[in-house]
């Protein structure tokens, strides 16, 4: 049995917090919210993100991040990108007290904007600053509703550590989610992210009542978007693209409508505002976030993204959708295989 802590009562959370639970450990869950921590002790559920679900019953849920930590082997953030930082910096002051080195996981799927740091590397800035080994990011094509219904599942981790990735795996997977390892950890994290920024490309198009072809056309021009992004700036391997945090995110996060970052996207496409639309989510929409840190990218580096830019355009900008189209189809010709 492993004690994790699970940073993060979101539906993600909750639901890799049971599944952890279900797998034999002894799982403890960290939320800032006191009314669903309560909901999840009293009643082992969590209907605000989970409706007609029950967490394993074992889980106990505290918004004490020190007692949260306390004993743990693992720490698994499946905290929003901008809640990162800060209390990454407070488990580091707790885990200097406790002189204690626990494995770091992130599930989360994002980049910093201003600092334009990815998940793992802001765990390393905070926490482990020499010893990035010690942190295995988790992507793959996994929303939260499926994986609570046990629906089959395989998922990428991946690490600088090649022992840890294993650790991680072996912890992780049961008969229902299979989990795979790879060292392109800068990589599956750049897939996880920037994805979500296609997602809501995906549900604009959707809303604008484009067709299937459209579709196609979207996701496989941004997949190249996403790998140009990932080895041109992070230094990502070009194969993980076409891996399960690659292609396989893209593809379940651009076509279900359990992904919120599509049904965004839809809304857009149908007329609402980003505001009136982050608002009556209820959940984060983390490519509304990423965007932001891509956008920053490829001003100063000049990185050629123009799916990526406009979506940024549109949510920030308030440019009109059909112009931001009608620009992007009469781009200058270009081959289509290029980094």
């Amino acid at each position: 049995m492993t004690k994790i802590a699970v940073l993060g009562a979101g539906s993600w959370g909750s639901v890799l917090a049971s599944m952890l639970a279900d797998n034999g450990n002894d799982v403890i869950l960290f939320g800032n919210n006191e009314a669903v921590n309560q909901e999840i002790n009293e009643k082992h559920t969590n209907e605000h993100y989970m409706k007609d679900w029950r967490l394993n019953p074992t889980i106990t849920a505290t918004e004490k991040l020190e007692p949260a930590l306390a004993g743990a082997e693992i720490i698994l953030f499946v905290l929003p990108t901008p809640a990162i930082r800060s209390v990454a910096r407070n488990v580091h002051q707790i885990l200097l007290t406790s002189g204690t080195k626990p494995l770091l996981v992130t599930a989360t799927k994002g980049i910093e904007p201003g600092s334009k740091k990815l998940i793992s590397e802001i765990l390393s800035e905070e926490i482990y600053p020499d010893d990035e080994d010690k942190i295995v990011a988790i992507s793959g094509p996994s929303h939260a509703e499926n994986v609570a219904q046990k629906d089959l599942t395989a998922i990428s981790c991946a690490s600088t550590s090649d022992a840890n990735a294993k650790l991680i795996q072996k912890i992780f997977s049961n008969d229902y989610v299979r989990f795979y390892t790879n060292d392109d950890l800068v990589g599956v994290e750049v897939g996880g992210a920037v994805k979500n920024v296609i997602a809501i490309a995906a549900g604009i198009l959707y809303g604008k009542h484009y067709g299937d072809n459209a579709k196609a056309a979207l996701m496989t021009r941004g997949l190249a978007e996403i790998a140009r992004l990932g080895v041109n700036y992070f230094g990502a391997k070009p194969l993980t693209f076409s891996g399960l945090a690659g292609i396989g995110d893209l593809i379940v996060t651009c076509t279900s409508v359990n992904s919120r970052n599509w049904r965004c996207g839809k809304q857009i496409g149908e007329g609402k505002s980003l505001d009136y639309v982050l608002k009556n989510m209820g959940q984060v929409v983390e490519g509304a976030t990423t965007v932001k840190a891509v956008h920053e990218l490829c001003q100063e580096k000049n990185i050629d993204m123009p799916i990526s830019e406009a979506i940024y355009r549109v949510l920030y900008e308030n440019t009109n959708v059909d112009d931001e189209i009608t620009k992007m189809m009469g781009r200058t010709p270009k081959a289509e295989i290029r980094l």
